[in-house]
């Protein structure tokens, strides 16, 4: 008999797995807009963060402006976020994602893991050509109104070599996550 994982002391790195990035990174079917270039993901007891390398040659939707916009900040909070949840859930990481599967993943990553509120704050332009950053699970919370939902608080922030820097905050809804069961009016 195998003991349980002790989450409140696990301590853990997982360094960039190019495969599993390959496959987070295939919703974005156009090399240009693969912007995470690695990631690695660390683990303190039941919460977990990833810091991922960017770059953008070429913005995928306007002329370059030589610095990181609000729109490519949003796409690239998506690809590290869905890797890091894509880690977790691979290595059953923390138990905020122990019913999940990788099949379970795949099926959510884009229609139930969604962006409800977005928020940022730019301090210094970043270069987008080549800068880090890092997305964190701060809380969890579930509801179960209409449907299940899981709550994901997670800050986040990007930099540059040269002291460029945003910071913000995320709050994602995972919905109908596994584990959780549609409330019925019994329930209520």
């Amino acid at each position: 008999m195998t003991s349980p994982k002790n989450f409140d002391t696990e301590k853990a790195t997982y360094v960039n797995d190019p495969e599993l990035l390959s496959r987070v990174l295939a919703p974005y079917e156009r090399p240009r807009t693969q912007y995470l270039k690695s990631a690695t993901v660390d683990v303190s007891g039941e919460l977990a963060s990833a810091e991922g390398r960017f770059s953008i040659p070429f913005p995928c939707y306007i002329d370059d402006t030589g610095h990181l916009n609000s729109v490519e900040v949003n796409i690239c909070f998506n690809q590290l976020m869905y890797y890091l949840i894509a880690k977790v859930v691979q290595e059953r990481a923390i138990p905020e994602f122990d019913d999940w599967t990788m099949e379970d993943y795949w099926a959510k990553q884009l229609p139930d893991i969604l962006i409800a509120r977005f928020q940022s704050d730019f301090k210094r332009p970043i270069d987008s050509s080549d800068f880090l950053g890092e997305v964190s699970f701060a809380e969890f919370r579930r509801t179960n109104r209409s449907r299940p939902v899981q709550i994901v608080e997670m800050p986040w922030r990007f930099w540059d070599e040269n002291g460029g820097f945003a910071q913000g905050q995320v709050r994602m809804a995972l919905v109908d996550p596994p584990g959780m069961s549609v409330r019925t009016d019994a329930a209520a």
